[in-house]
């Protein structure tokens, strides 16, 4: 049983099936194989150009709408008022939903005040076009200060999604998500990868009997109010991924885990990017 983290009034399954940079036919089938594995949290973007492959994986599986908590974002080039409600509008058309669980500001745009990026997302719900909101790629600082312009306009924040592996220590974000009651989705939770190189994490992968990609996912998920989105395009990886409730990691390996973390250990920045914590 996956288990769920409630955020502000959001119930989000930790473990959701990342997209990015899935599409076509290959993206439908993976989308369908998650689904068929028992993912019910499918996380996808407008700028990762497959919210239509999307829509059909999931308009055509048995799985009901009503059991699937459905992601998307909206880039930082499209935060003016006009701007997002068109992108959002278009999301909805293009994934087949008569809304999404959750909209997100892709990233903070530099141009724009926040107060009033999330102000526009807050119009967002308040026109049916999801059901929650929240933000992605913000430091403590922004996070801080989106929670107080969406409790100005009486609609919470449920989660700020941000790149979290254990060699990426977010101690900060952590702490202000946690604050302020909102899930912190972690992508990249793999680490592109690494995670299988590194001894401490095989140490324990061997001891556990498990793969050193099932104790990151483990490591991720067993922190309070931590949703990891895991993505592959491979059916056994799929169902790898998502194989990680039927063990427990003790608090010596969750420290040791931890440890492993710096500031150091960020695999994606860009020139759009805030400044991090």
């Amino acid at each position: 049983m996956i288990p769920i983290v409630s955020a502000n009034g959001a119930q989000i399954p930790a473990l959701g099936f990342g997209t990015w940079p899935l599409k076509g036919e290959e993206g439908i089938a993976a989308i369908s194989a998650a689904l068929d594995a028992g993912y019910r949290h499918i996380d996808t973007a407008a700028m990762y150009a497959n919210e239509r492959e999307v829509g059909e994986a999931i308009g055509n599986h048995a799985v009901p709408r009503d059991e699937i908590f459905l992601t998307t974002k909206v880039w930082h080039t499209d935060l003016d008022h006009d701007a997002l409600i068109a992108s959002a509008e278009a999301s909805v058309e293009k994934l087949g939903v008569d809304q999404v669980d959750l909209l997100l500001i892709h990233w903070p745009s530099p141009a724009i005040p926040i107060a009033v990026q999330v102000g526009n997302l807050c119009d967002a719900k308040r026109r049916g076009l999801t059901r929650h909101i929240g933000v992605s790629n913000f430091p403590s600082r922004m996070v801080d200060e989106a929670v107080a312009a969406a409790a100005a306009a009486d609609e919470p924040l449920v989660a700020n999604q941000i790149e979290y592996h254990p060699f990426l220590g977010q101690s900060a974000v952590l702490a202000a998500c946690r604050r302020h009651g909102l899930a912190l989705t972690a992508y990249s939770p793999i680490a592109r990868g690494r995670v299988s190189d590194n001894p401490v994490i095989q140490a324990i992968a061997k001891d556990k009997g498990k793969s050193e990609t099932q104790i990151a996912l483990r490591w991720l998920i067993q922190q309070p109010g931590v949703v990891a989105i895991p993505k592959s395009a491979d059916p056994a990886r799929i169902r790898a991924n998502i194989a990680v409730t039927d063990f427990f990691l003790t608090d010596d390996e969750m420290v040791r885990l931890s440890a492993l973390g710096s500031r150091d250990g960020r695999r994606g920045d860009f020139d759009w990017s805030p400044d991090w914590d």
